[in-house]
């Protein structure tokens, strides 16, 4: 099986001060899950050197030999990659809004109930597979994990 690590999957936060002397890029999506990193920084404008305009780039490495199921090795090559901007910006954790003098419980994204495609490990969770294992003249189905560091507790 071939493991691809893409980095850390955490949303930041778009808001930042527009006044940063440093012109070090922002993350605004690290999916490790997809393989995506979307950045953005202000730079002098083409037309009005005086004026800054936020500038955003889309990074996407796609993996070498995914699998159609992550968790089956034996499944066929993944050839087709799709990527929402929508899907890679949830924010699916719930915050507390006050309503009416009342706090609620929200969640800032609609597609919370989709469970989201992987195109490689996120090696934040365990991921398990079974194979066939020839023991004593008999084929068993035996349990193996492919993420062992996320399975197993130190």
């Amino acid at each position: 099986a071939f493991l691809t690590d893409c980095g850390t999957a955490y949303p930041v936060p778009a808001g930042y001060p527009q006044n940063s002397e440093d012109d070090d890029e922002h993350v605004l999506v690290n999916n490790k899950c997809q393989c995506v990193t979307v950045t953005s920084r202000f730079v002098p404008s083409k037309d009005n050197p005086d004026e800054e305009i936020l500038e955003r780039n889309i990074r996407i490495l796609v993996p070498l030999k995914a699998r159609e199921n992550i968790s089956d090795p034996m499944s066929p090559l993944r050839t087709t990659f799709v990527y929402r901007m929508t899907e890679l910006c949830r924010k699916c954790d719930p915050v507390e809004i006050e309503l009416g003098g009342e706090v609620h419980q929200a969640q800032q994204s609609n597609f919370c109930d989709e469970p989201e495609t992987c195109y490689t490990y996120d090696r934040d969770k365990c991921y398990t597979t079974t194979f066939p294992f020839l023991y004593h003249g008999e084929i068993r189905k035996v349990p193996a994990v492919l993420t062992p560091a996320s399975c197993y507790a130190d």
